[in-house]
């Protein structure tokens, strides 16, 4: 494999250098001196704050933007071998490396390499992790997936040995890490075009935990099914926290919360139990039950940076949260539009039982569904999580990297959730939701554009932005 000299910079080209991970890299690169390029299929907001940097980025596709002077080329997994970019990479012999083997490398170069996994939440728990730092003074360098509101950005370059990044289980990405410490917050089915079944999925978050070295941690939610196949001989310490006192197998857990109560907007409160003693109440600015985990997570990391608890506490109170992630886009009429990044089941259930505790009359779900692999093994369970909405209105499903649509659309999901009850529309366009929305919503009405292709536009284009 080629190894990044990062004493002597080179340069370095970008396929695909709009994604939000991939612009992150290639601004940490940029910021250490090495000449950065790349290309994406169109501008956008991300690459347009890069070419402001002196980034230089070619739209579209084509060989010709593969010139000589490239020491070494990072790809995305979304690349295929009929790239036409990638072939002229192979054919001139320059060498390669995965986005996750560059940020593996990149990694090495910090004391204290920090990596947040698990199916969901990696953003939220990955900023509220950063807000910690950030209110400490650590002067950390962050990789986000998502836009950071303290930052207004996915990536910030600092001077410490603190470096704090998600890591993606998809393709075994994370495995090409080496993090410190590790958080793991749940392990459940998900990219079942990549993974044969849950048993697999649970093996690669194994041999991720078994990255971690000796005097290296593990912080991980003690509620996953069958934790001691994760956590079992590591040779690292386990930190454990949960919704509940007892963890799955048993054993009470490190961190846990007590006196949980919501407000009238959802936002929970509660009390942080450990062994050693409690601290004092926690009103978070985000909803729900999940973030009241994800919390958990994060101040165990702070304990275990010995980050004075007074400090932790109030950073955690503090955080707002992530762009897309239960965030609030404005009011129309008197209907108020939140738009939320989520496209698992899970997630779904999560957002709508949050959402289920802020005032509303109807509460109305614009689900754009992901990818034809994850609506095909997850139709039924898209169906019940979907049911948590007064109404539901379905967009086409979002390809992404997919090119068959397996025999199913967006009309499947339609008839499931109908099955069950609930009131449900399916249209093809944008405009068609828009209007049906326009006619329907009213005063006090609590609307959600949710999923992780672009449902997020029809919320702004409702509200005129």
């Amino acid at each position: 494999m080629y190894k990044v000299d990062f004493q002597h910079p080179s340069s370095v080209y970008f396929v695909g250098i709009g994604g939000i991970s991939m612009s992150g890299l290639a601004e940490i690169l940029a910021d250490a001196g090495f000449h950065v390029s790349g290309s994406d299929w169109k501008s956008s907001p991300i690459t347009e704050a890069l070419e402001a940097k002196g980034i230089r980025i070619q739209y579209g596709e084509s060989a010709a933007h593969v010139t000589d002077g490239i020491d070494c080329a990072i790809l995305t997994s979304a690349v295929k071998e009929s790239n036409l970019e990638y072939q002229e990479i192979l054919r001139r012999g320059i060498p390669c490396l995965t986005r996750a083997q560059l940020l593996g490398q990149l990694m090495r170069n910090y004391q204290t390499p920090i990596a947040v996994s698990g199916t969901h939440g990696k953003t939220t728990t990955t900023s509220m992790v950063s807000e910690i730092l950030l209110q400490a003074g650590t002067d950390p360098t962050l990789s986000i997936g998502g836009i950071y509101k303290s930052i207004g950005s996915n990536i910030r370059v600092g001077k410490s040995g603190y470096f704090v990044t998600e890591a993606c289980e998809y393709t075994n990405s994370f495995l090409s890490f080496f993090p410190k410490i590790g958080i793991i917050l749940n392990i459940e089915e998900d990219h079942l075009d990549f993974f044969k079944d849950l048993a697999q999925i649970r093996s690669s978050f194994r041999k991720f935990a078994e990255l971690l070295p000796e005097d290296g941690c593990l912080i991980i939610n003690g509620s996953i099914p069958n934790l001691d196949e994760i956590t079992g001989d590591l040779s690292c310490k386990v930190i454990t926290y949960s919704l509940d006192p007892l963890c799955e197998n048993g054993q009470p857990a490190d961190y846990y919360p007590a006196d949980i109560r919501y407000d009238l907007s959802g936002h929970p409160s509660f009390r942080v139990c450990t062994a050693g003693a409690d601290r004092r109440v926690i009103a978070l600015k985000v909803p729900g039950e999940h973030n009241i985990s994800n919390a958990l997570a994060a101040l165990a990391l702070a304990d275990l940076l010995k980050i004075d608890p007074a400090t932790a506490d109030k950073a955690i109170a503090s955080f707002s949260g992530t762009d897309r992630r239960f965030e609030y886009k404005g009011s129309i009429g008197g209907v108020t539009i939140i738009d939320d990044y989520a496209h698992h089941p899970t997630e779904i259930t999560a957002t709508l039982k949050a959402a289920a505790g802020c005032p509303h009359k109807t509460l109305w779900c614009v689900f754009q569904p992901h990818t034809y692999s994850r609506t095909k093994a997850f139709m039924k369970d898209f169906a019940k999580a979907l049911s948590r909405a007064d109404r539901v209105v379905l967009t086409d499903i979002y390809a992404a990297r997919e090119t068959d649509n397996l025999g199913i659309s967006s009309a499947d999901l339609c008839s499931e959730i109908t099955a069950l009850g609930t009131d449900c529309h399916y249209f093809p366009s944008f405009d068609e939701v828009e209007n049906f929305l326009l006619e329907n919503c009213i005063n006090g009405d609590l609307l959600i554009t949710m999923g992780a292709g672009d449902v997020h536009k029809i919320g702004e284009k409702l509200l005129g932005k």
